[in-house]
């Protein structure tokens, strides 16, 4: 991300220019807002990538700055005076380069020290998103998969127990049958005894 500024003159300038240099690769930087001056930020951003502004005032004054985003077109797309510290989240409605500033012209004689952080989501994160939720749906059918697994576990073991047992009572119930018909037709020898008398 390289961010360029513009509209500060004197050492303050060097030294923000500085620290924009620095920051090509970083998307925060904390820099000196000297009074009566005004420090402004510009990006390309492509159409419909997500983009998020936060910043607060560390030091200076009553902590506050006047804060203002302004669109390729320059429409204010933000806008608030006298600010500690805000966020503020928008999609890029164009292709362009978006300006934002920071101002302290309402100071006479108190500079700030004003740290932000512009972050852009990208389609690289967009696809790492859907991905995430994909991981999430597959990890919920797994779980779910799992579940009807042991479900299924539990009542195969149950059928097995069952069967047995079905075996058993029929096996018990086939020999007492056995021994009953056998009953039926076993001779019955009856002694009879006389009684002398």
């Amino acid at each position: 991300m390289l961010l360029r500024g513009s509209g500060t003159t004197g050492p303050w300038g060097w030294l923000t220019l500085l620290l924009v240099a620095c920051a090509v690769w970083a998307s925060e930087i904390t820099f000196e807002l000297p009074d009566n001056d005004k420090q402004c930020f510009y990006e390309e951003i492509v159409q419909g990538t997500k983009c998020t502004l936060e910043f607060q005032v560390i030091t200076g004054g009553h902590y506050d700055v006047d804060c203002r985003l302004e669109g390729p077109d320059g429409a204010i797309l933000y806008k608030e005076m006298k600010k500690q510290y805000d966020s503020f989240t928008f999609t890029a409605s164009r292709n362009g380069t978006y300006k934002f500033c920071f101002s302290n012209e309402f100071s006479t004689f108190t500079h700030k020290t004003v740290y932000f952080d512009f972050q852009m989501e990208s389609a690289c994160v967009s696809i790492h998103e859907t991905l995430k939720s994909v991981i999430d749906y597959q990890t919920h059918f797994r779980l779910r998969e799992a579940q009807g697994r042991s479900r299924a576990e539990d009542l195969n073991t149950r059928v097995a127990y069952w069967s047995i047992g079905e075996a058993m009572i029929l096996l018990v119930v086939s020999i007492g049958q056995v021994f009953l018909l056998k009953s039926f037709f076993s001779d019955k020898r009856t002694t009879t005894t006389r009684v002398a008398s």
